[in-house]
């Protein structure tokens, strides 16, 4: 557990930790709009086959 603390406190005070954070800030935003998208096209899915089912009956 010593050895994980002392990783992470070089790790936040090495120059590579903005870069990082930043990196990950990103990559959060990145899987958000990815979850939006696929929400949205899953939605436009079930209303288009539920059109189809409300034609054929």
């Amino acid at each position: 557990m010593k050895n994980i603390v002392q990783s992470v406190r070089q790790f936040l005070a090495s120059d590579d930790g903005p870069t990082a954070v930043e990196y990950a800030v990103m990559l959060a935003l990145i899987v958000v709009v990815c979850l939006a998208a696929i929400g949205q096209v899953g939605w436009n899915a079930s209303t288009k086959f539920n059109a189809v089912v409300v034609s054929l009956t």
